[in-house]
């Protein structure tokens, strides 16, 4: 037998059990991809919790942010204000630690029992707490298997009868998570088959990572192998025939149509196994620091300076707006105050002046040109549209931002809100594999497609609905091939017949 014919049995023979493997985890991850493009795994971010809050009462601000201070050590670096468990507070920063203190009282936050616990679970929801389940969780379950909450227990649960679950921490006494009947059934259906985000897998972090990058990994190598074995059966110049028939395919049946499946999506299998791994990290590298742009808009944080003003005159310059958070902040050295309404507008409040809408991208860009140097910027205008590194496909990030790239080796990027001077994005050369083997490959979140829709929808919804049809197959010929063997192994039955191939 030639040397070729041996070397393409082998392929074949490591790809065919390849495909036993992973046909089934791939129409998964085809399947599921669908419906994480538009429902994601359950969460409770910042803005969710501000959208669950209620609005400052300016009569109950009887503290200043420096007396609230006194009883709380050290300085913070950030400091907001707003309402925790129905009084307003301030939140004093220093690194990853929050110390929470009354506004009202001066007093400082302690216990979170099980009283206050269900107080914040009956306001997140509007249901009264005393009809739902309570239970105190101490190990993970389904909806806290993220890394971010393992470090805040224990858990108040709290599961009312329409399905609505609250999560709140018994460390900090912030709902941490809230899910729904519906947010669960989506979440088992699209980002828990298709992250792999099984409680007893997922839980343990460090075995999870592996286990995802390894079959991703051999994903790829399937694929790859699948491409390589079709492009060396194909032969459109001398045809296969069986009687009258000609073909360039030497296969019938779900051979044939894996074999098109193959030569028409196998590419998109490849890259899309591939990028999928890369969300893993799996080849780390050292990060380098970058500027930090923000020390350089907001510059430190003195409390003394807000003195000539304090919380509550800022608020009743805003009595009008319902103000549901007040942060203390500087911007180009000046103290101001950033109030973040009910529906996340934003208002600036200089303790030297009047309220403003914004801060306006001109004075952003003679801050940055003065902080940063001349010599450092590549680029410094207002982008009123999203570009290849700042972008969302559901409009929620904020526009128009102040774009500063700087003439580094990493050709340093930065996205600067023009309300808020909050940097809200940026980008580093040294993340290219993440933005576009990653992100571009997997999400197909190319600009020119990205911000087309539903044309975008409609791409990828293909892509997606190919990579399935290619599973189905290969599902169905690993299950031939698991039978034939069962029979071989056990004796169960005749052996079936194999697929023939059509003679050149």
């Amino acid at each position: 037998m030639p040397a070729s014919v041996v070397a393409r049995n082998c392929l074949i023979f490591v790809h065919r059990w390849m495909g036993v493997a992973l046909s089934a985890l791939f129409l998964v991850w085809f399947v599921s991809g669908v419906i994480l493009m538009y429902w994601d795994f359950p969460s409770v971010g910042a803005e969710d919790r501000l959208a669950h809050a209620g609005a400052l009462d300016v009569s109950r601000v009887r503290r200043s942010a420096a007396e609230a201070l006194a009883v709380s050590s050290p300085p913070p670096t950030q400091i907001r204000l707003n309402t925790f468990d129905g009084r307003p507070a301030y939140r004093f920063r220093t690194g990853r630690s929050e110390r929470i203190v009354y506004a009202d009282t001066g007093e400082a936050q302690g216990e979170v029992d099980a009283a206050m616990a269900a107080r914040i679970a009956s306001a997140w929801t509007g249901k009264d707490a005393a009809e739902a389940k309570t239970e105190s969780i101490t190990e993970v379950d389904q909806w806290t298997v993220q890394g971010a909450l393992r470090n805040i227990r224990p858990l108040w649960k709290f599961s009312w009868a329409n399905g609505e679950q609250v999560y709140v921490s018994g460390a900090t006494g912030d709902v941490v998570q809230y899910t729904t009947a519906a947010s669960r059934f989506l979440a088992y259906a699209g980002a828990i088959p298709h992250w792999l985000y099984f409680t007893p897998l997922r839980k343990h972090q460090p075995e999870w990572s592996r286990f995802v990058i390894w079959v991703s990994g051999a994903g790829t190598a399937a694929a790859a192998l699948g491409i390589v074995i079709g492009l060396w059966m194909y032969s459109p110049s001398k045809g296969y025939g069986s009687g009258a028939a000609v073909t360039s395919i030497p296969y019938r049946g779900q051979k044939r149509w894996h074999m098109i499946f193959g030569l028409i999506f196998g590419a998109g299998a490849v890259t899309w196994a591939f990028s999928g791994m890369l969300s893993m990290d799996p080849f780390p590298t050292a990060a380098r620091r970058a500027p930090d742009i923000g020390a350089a808009l907001r510059g430190h944080l003195q409390l003394a300076a807000f003195q000539p003003k304090s919380p509550r005159e800022a608020l009743l310059q805003l009595a009008n707006l319902p103000v549901k958070e007040l942060e203390l902040t500087s911007i180009a050295g000046e103290p101001v105050y950033v109030a973040t309404l009910a529906r996340g507008e934003t208002r600036i409040v200089p303790v030297h002046g009047e309220p403003a809408r914004e801060v306006g991208a001109a004075r952003i860009i003679d801050t940055l040109r003065s902080s940063v140097g001349p010599a450092r910027i590549a680029e410094l205008r207002l982008l009123e549209d999203y570009d290849a590194y700042y972008l969302d496909r559901h409009h929620a990030r904020p526009l128009p931002v102040v774009l500063l790239r700087l003439n580094d080796a990493d050709h340093t990027r930065y996205y600067v809100d023009s309300r808020t001077a909050r940097v809200v994005g940026g980008y580093s050369s040294r993340s290219w594999t993440s933005r576009w083997l990653y992100h571009g490959l997997h999400s197909l979140n190319f600009p020119w497609l990205y911000k087309r829709r539903p044309l975008w929808d409609i791409v990828v919804i293909g892509f997606m609905a190919g990579g399935a049809a290619l599973s189905v197959t290969s599902l169905i010929l690993a299950w031939r091939v698991v039978a034939r063997s069962l029979a071989r192994w056990f004796g169960a039955g005749r052996e079936a017949a194999a697929v023939p191939l059509l003679k050149p």
